[in-house]
């Protein structure tokens, strides 16, 4: 469960100038971004299995210079929501950054950082910014039958709430799926698809950490 509340950040407020800084020096490299506003973590508390978030909002220009500095000030987080696509012959798939995006080059589970699309009155819907995230950068549209389990990941400054979904198809179809969406969007999110059929290897390097804790737990390494 997820609610949106007022929060008083002071990085915000007392590091303006320096944000500022920040982000033309990361606009040079990325031009593509966009100072919109995001939703970030403040709170969160699990009890019973179930994880209660607070979030509220931030400028994008904020975030990144929090996120790129190590900060981790008044126990502010990127608490996000993902799904973890599944094949049907066993692989999990993960999107390759653009060149464009903050985090270029790296292996992601497809999924954004939350944003006031995703809030309904005083409720912030975690669950359907994932499967928004995840049409939007590969196309795919969670089966029907999609099992609901959740699984909360927490570190370097993430709180990363992963939704395991099986599709029917076998990676092969899955990509060929994804690739077709790719060459119809302008400038999409995603350089390309990883096929993760273990944890390690030489590409684990380019995954956030709680991208490789996901996959050391599901491929038993």
């Amino acid at each position: 469960m997820a609610r949106l509340v007022a929060h008083d950040w002071p990085f915000s407020r007392d590091d303006a100038d320096a944000i500022a800084a920040h982000w033309q020096a990361r606009l040079a490299g990325s031009p593509g971004m966009f100072d919109g506003t995001v939703l970030l973590g403040s709170a969160c508390a699990v009890a019973a299995g179930i994880a209660r978030v607070d979030l509220f909002a931030a400028t994008y220009s904020s975030f990144i210079a929090y996120r790129d500095r190590g900060r981790e000030e008044g126990g502010v987080v990127n608490a996000f929501a993902a799904i973890v696509p599944w094949s049907a012959d066993g692989a999990v798939l993960l999107g390759a950054m653009g060149a464009h995006t903050a985090n270029a080059g790296q292996l992601y589970f497809p999924c954004g950082t939350p944003d006031l699309d995703d809030v309904c009155g005083a409720t912030v819907d975690l669950a359907g910014s994932a499967a928004r995230e995840l049409a939007e950068e590969t196309g795919l549209v969670l089966p029907e039958d999609a099992a609901t389990g959740w699984v909360m990941l927490e570190g370097e400054g993430q709180l990363a709430f992963l939704r395991p979904v099986r599709f029917p198809e076998p990676a092969e179809a899955l990509c060929a799926r994804i690739e077709a969406h790719r060459r119809q969007e302008a400038e999409p999110e995603l350089a390309g698809i990883h096929v993760a059929r273990a944890a390690g290897g030489p590409e684990a390097a380019r995954m956030p950490g709680f991208v490789r804790a996901y996959l050391a737990d599901a491929f038993g390494a």
